[in-house]
């Protein structure tokens, strides 16, 4: 990736509806089963709501009981940054854009093989293009 995309966060607010600008820009969080795509089953390519980066194939896409759309990679690890997230008074690792610095959701060591990773993100910081047939 050769440039990152930057705005100001008026422009971020003009591009992304409330509830994605406060997930994607401010690294809130969604209520757990009321995404648009915790229970999405289709094929396809998940992406960034805010630039529009490839993160996540619907293949490594799985339940994880959490209310959250759980991934099990990114379709190239690069595009999802790991960062260190101290809030809530815990240590955990945070998923953000490689292209945009979207907030995307945190990563946790319970997933499923072959990573065992669960990259736990918000349906807000994503969208979707289906696969054509």
């Amino acid at each position: 990736m050769s440039k990152k995309i930057q705005y100001s966060d008026q422009e971020w607010q003009q591009k992304l509806t409330p509830e994605a600008y406060s997930v994607a820009r401010k690294a809130g969080t969604e209520s757990p089963f009321t995404g648009r795509y915790w229970d999405h089953h289709d094929k396809g390519i998940y992406t960034c709501i805010c630039c529009g980066l490839d993160l996540f194939h619907s293949d490594s896409k799985f339940d994880s009981g959490t209310g959250w759309p759980s991934f099990y990679q990114p379709v190239v690890a690069e595009n999802v940054v790991k960062q260190e997230d101290r809030s809530l008074f815990r240590v955990r690792t945070e998923a953000r854009c490689a292209c945009c610095d979207a907030h995307l959701g945190h990563i946790f060591p319970d997933g499923p093989n072959p990573t065992g990773l669960r990259y736990c993100i918000n349906s807000a910081a994503l969208d979707f293009s289906p696969e054509k047939i």
